[in-house]
């Protein structure tokens, strides 16, 4: 069984295997390059204190490849589910080869663990080795990611760590189950990747924020958590709008950030622009035109704002929590593959002549 399933396997694995050198190749002969020009800008920022403007600067010149490999990593799973999964079985009762297979001494439950076990571990490893990959490449822009982009957030947490390879396990037994209850090939890929595209959506947005229960603080007004300060359309009060970042808490997934009043009141937030209820035509927040000159107008009213009490109310997932996060997420699709492979070998025996 385990020559059989790698005769018929082994054009999709050599594909892979072939993609998996491209990716290794493009990688290392950029990654030296990406690096250096880091570590150089470390260098030279540390000297005159302008980190923050080289973090931006950096991550944007590479966001493009930045993203095109995150990507990457995220499809493979719902490749796998797709092309390994779901044909698996399905095209051999389509062909009604299994009969022959099962005439020859060969049990059911053998047949199918040992398709689940090669073909599953193959795309377990190939995974892992996409993902170990980009994470090398990407050191120095996962340290300098902009809000949005960081470890924690959604777009780039599914194709770190160990999750990718979940995620992977998860896809090819999700085809794999498809395959035996729907026994067509074509469609079985389609709800393979409908179920899988649903979950993949569900988790970030309704049960990852709750796999530990998050922080929820506030925080004073500074560069680091307002994304733009101008006056606001009327030109009497200024107008703020919230960056989904938080002082001293680099790399956390927030949530949520609004701006509540002295009296506690949430007035808005979430990226939306907040009107504060400061005069623009006198004291701190009309700068004159010597403070405007030396770029000090901007802290000025930030600190007569938060003089006034107003504060940045967040609701976060500390970036500590990261190997946390993951753990947990790849326990739940551990679980969530048992119980597919369980179902599998059940309806196999009692469902499928």
């Amino acid at each position: 069984m385990i020559w059989l399933t790698w005769r018929q396997f082994r054009g999709a694995a050599a594909t892979t295997g072939a993609a998996l050198v491209v990716l290794a190749v493009a990688l290392a002969l950029t990654g030296p390059e990406l690096a250096s020009d880091y570590s150089a800008g470390i260098t030279a920022c540390a000297r005159d204190g302008g980190c923050g403007q080289f973090f931006d600067r950096f991550f944007d010149d590479y966001q493009a490849p930045f993203q095109a490999a995150t990507v990457i990593v995220l499809l493979l799973p719902a490749l796998a589910g797709l092309f390994w999964g779901a044909p698996l079985v399905s095209r051999e009762l389509e062909a009604g080869t299994h009969l022959l297979v099962w005439n020859q001494s060969i049990t059911r439950t053998r047949w199918l663990a040992v398709k689940l076990t090669v073909v599953g571990g193959a795309a377990v490893a190939a995974a892992g080795l996409f993902s170990l990959a980009v994470t090398w490449w990407s050191a120095p822009l996962d340290k300098s990611a902009a809000p949005g982009f960081t470890l924690m957030d959604p777009l780039v947490f599914g194709a770190r760590g160990i999750v990718p390879m979940a995620y992977a396990a998860f896809a090819f037994v999700l085809g794999v189950t498809a395959g035996l209850v729907v026994r067509r090939t074509l469609p079985a890929m389609a709800v393979t990747l409908a179920v899988f595209a649903a979950i993949q959506i569900v988790m970030p947005l309704t049960v990852r924020p709750h796999l530990l229960p998050p922080v929820s603080s506030a925080f004073e007004l500074g560069p680091e958590n307002v994304d733009s300060f101008g006056k606001s359309s009327d030109r009497e009060f200024p107008e703020v709008i919230l960056d989904s970042a938080i002082p001293g808490h680099t790399g956390a997934w927030v949530l949520s950030s609004r701006l509540v009043d002295p009296s506690g009141h949430v007035v808005g937030g979430d990226g939306a622009p907040v009107t504060v209820r400061v005069s623009v035509t006198s004291g701190p927040c009309a700068p004159s035109q010597q403070a405007q000159e030396e770029g000090r107008g901007m802290d000025g009213c930030l600190a007569e704002i938060n003089r006034l009490g107003y504060r940045q109310r967040a609701t976060y997932q500390p970036f500590e929590r990261f190997w946390a996060f993951q753990w947990i997420e790849t326990g739940v699709y551990a679980l969530l593959t048992l119980g597919l492979t369980a179902f599998c070998f059940l309806w196999l025996r009692r469902r499928l002549s």
